[in-house]
């Protein structure tokens, strides 16, 4: 043995605690292919199994000479040997740390193993832990790939030596480190600014980017121009895109983005491009119980009010008259540019049934229809071009209460009119009976 070797066995081993459970520091004096001699300082050496110095590669991790922690379980046997281990040192060790993590908030180090019942198992050196599936991201994770075998740093939120029960979050970690990442990240953000951002989460109201740390909402109405139902049909989970910073809050850390607003605005074109009379071909984007919007061009819409789809078909649904998709001729009423708006006709790209019924008749021609209704105020008959006219109560009979006249009419009857008045404009045709 050297000198200085020696003085190492003096110094270490002068003042040791010598109780069974105790915690004490001792030499190594031999190593072999099985065993591993420890000298603390008793009549006898200890001995422990090489495997306690191999690390995760099977790799010996001790020489002679270097100074090592072991647990005393006996000073004595009754075979006259101590009894020592490295592994519950190691682990009486760790238990420590833990305790102090606890109280200080510092982060300890761990392996995250295989998936278990509610989360995953977690090793912090010899002590194993629970990972609540809750507390692994500040995002649930689905495919437990992602973080099977890797080294991660945890926050101690729960601990109970008697129960050997360790509870564990990374998300408490990933919440730290991301709070700091934003708070830098606003620093440098100013609102009209171009950055680069990757497409993290897709949702029914938009997408949420990761600008590198800080995550900013891409709401579903800045995705396009042109109206978007679905998120999923223009974005792609992963896909790195450009986005404009619309606003940004620095006190609650949130970030508003666009996507159209790196576009051309195709609205700063419209009074050049379109006309209020002109006809243009379009695509019906959105059908609704008042209406339907049909698109012109990408990113400009206009609504086709109910009142404006068919001449004579006023009160049925507008799925009726066009479908999804359809393409359509339109005529543009009216454009109110300051409030992005645009509005269509349809029965106007088509011929006016009241029109061609006035170029064709006049007034004193007989006419043939059908009843289409009767009400108390008279008779409304069905003409050419599926229109209506009306012979009033009063043009029906002369007698006291010409009411009862209209006892002798039925729906669907055929009758012989005259034309007494034509008003194309208000699509209004009165009529009287034929003598």
């Amino acid at each position: 043995m050297s000198e200085t070797f020696a003085a190492l066995l003096d110094e270490n081993l002068g003042t040791l605690d010598m109780k069974p459970g105790s915690i004490v520091s001792g030499v190594v004096l031999d190593v072999d292919n099985d065993w591993v001699t420890v000298h603390v300082g008793l009549k006898s050496e200890g001995i422990i199994s090489l495997d306690e110095f191999k690390n995760n590669d099977g790799e010996v991790e001790i020489n002679v000479g270097d100074e090592v922690e072991v647990a005393l379980e006996a000073v004595e046997d009754g075979y006259g040997e101590t009894r020592i281990s490295r592994e519950k040192a190691r682990k009486i060790s760790t238990w420590k740390m833990l305790e102090e993590a606890l109280v200080s908030g510092e982060f300890v180090t761990g392996k995250i193993h295989n998936r278990v019942k509610g989360g995953f198992a977690v090793e912090v050196d010899m002590v194993k832990a629970f990972l609540p599936g809750s507390l692994v991201d500040v995002r649930p994770v689905k495919e437990a790939p992602d973080i099977e075998n890797t080294i991660q740093d945890f926050k101690v939120i729960k601990l109970d030596y008697k129960r050997n029960n360790v509870v564990l979050s990374r998300k408490a970690v990933l919440e730290k480190n991301n709070s700091a990442v934003k708070v830098e990240l606003l620093k440098n953000l100013d609102e009209g600014q171009i950055v680069k951002g990757v497409v993290k989460n897709i949702t029914d109201y938009g997408a949420f980017i990761d600008l590198g740390g800080l995550d900013g909402l891409l709401h579903i109405t800045d995705i396009s121009w042109s109206r978007v139902t679905n998120p999923s049909d223009h974005l792609n989970l992963g896909e790195e895109i450009d986005v404009k910073v619309l606003s940004f809050d620095k006190e609650k850390l949130r970030v508003s983005l666009g996507l159209k607003q790196i576009q051309n605005d195709p609205w700063e074109n419209v009074k050049s491009k379109y006309s209020i009379g002109g006809i243009y071909e379009a695509e019906v984007s959105n059908i609704t119980d008042y209406g339907c919007f049909a698109q012109i061009e990408e990113g400009i819409e206009g609504l086709i009010h109910l009142s404006e789809l068919d001449w004579t078909s006023k009160n049925i649904h507008p799925s009726k008259v066009v479908e999804m998709s359809q393409k359509i001729k339109v005529m543009i009423l009216e454009i109110e540019h300051d409030k992005r708006r645009i509005s269509l006709g349809l029965k106007q790209t088509k011929p006016n049934p009241w029109v061609d019924f006035s170029n064709k008749y006049s007034i004193g021609d007989n006419v043939n229809g059908v009843i289409k209704s009767i009400t108390d105020f008279g008779i409304f008959v069905g003409l050419e071009g599926d229109i209506d006219g009306l012979i009033h109560l009063s043009d029906i009979s002369d007698e006291e209460d010409p009411k009862k006249s209209l006892d002798q009419y039925k729906k669907d009857q055929k009758l012989k009119c005259i034309v007494f008045a034509i008003d194309a404009e208000r699509e209004r045709i009165s009529l009287k009976l034929s003598e």
